[in-house]
């Protein structure tokens, strides 16, 4: 036991007390350089006489693959807002004022929500919040003109499962309605640059593409056991899209 204990003291006593060597970091994205997505980004960011407003919720951060962060950098500084939180506007410095003024717009597929294409072609404040928890604990959105987004589309980020079909990613949804409040259809293709770029990287190296929670349910193939509350929220989130 004495000669293990030693062997053992020894290993220890020889592990580096120094933080491990961090890969080098892209200056943009915050991503190691090896999966820097920033190569599929505009030459030059976009300046749409329209802005976006992102209400992030906490728990998103933690993915390591966002796109919240592309759409940010697509675009002008100014032109693209993040607030994060569980419930808006609560603290969050500025964000009041924009929810008051005349043009801004909540894109989210609510019972009210009408066809973005039906909205006028001007500078809006477009707000999307990122789940059905945030937009009820939130009552200042309800309030709002809401606009949903009437496509077949479906999502260019197959690395990742979304909860229906018809779901959009962050920048997916921005690019799309940019695009059609701009009347620019190039925005669509130019800022969905670094999600394609991204995809074919995973792709390349293992990812393997996934389908909507909606479709595995439907096909019975979906690993995880659904609760009511999850099918609940499935059901109201395919028929907000479809209808």
């Amino acid at each position: 036991m004495t000669e293990e204990n030693d062997e053992a003291w020894k290993e220890l006593s020889e592990i580096s007390a120094d933080p491990p060597e961090m890969r080098d970091q892209c200056s943009q994205c915050r991503r190691p350089i090896t999966v820097c997505w920033c190569p599929g980004l505009p030459k030059t960011p976009l300046c749409p006489q329209s802005r976006i407003i992102i209400l992030q919720h906490p728990a998103e951060v933690k993915r390591c693959l966002r796109t919240a962060p592309m759409l940010s950098l697509s675009l002008e500084q100014n032109k693209c807002l993040l607030f994060r939180g569980k419930k808006f506007p609560s603290k969050h410095e500025g964000l009041m004022e924009i929810l008051k003024e005349e043009n801004t717009i909540l894109l989210y597929p609510s019972v009210d929500a009408v066809d973005i294409n039906e909205l006028p072609k001007v500078g809006v404040n477009g707000q999307r919040p990122y789940n059905l928890s945030m937009y009820h604990s939130s009552p200042c959105l309800s309030s709002l003109k809401a606009c949903k987004l009437v496509q077949n589309t479906a999502s260019s980020y197959v690395i990742r499962t979304q909860p229906a079909e018809g779901c959009l990613s962050t920048l997916e949804s921005g690019a799309f309605s940019l695009s059609i409040l701009e009347n620019q259809s190039w925005y669509k293709d130019a800022m969905l640059g670094p999600l394609h770029y991204l995809c074919k990287f995973q792709l390349e190296n293992g990812a393997v593409t996934h389908q909507s929670k909606e479709f595995l349910i439907k096909q019975k193939t979906y690993p995880k056991l659904v609760g009511k509350r999850l099918a609940r929220q499935l059901k109201i989130s395919s028929n907000a899209i479809h209808n």
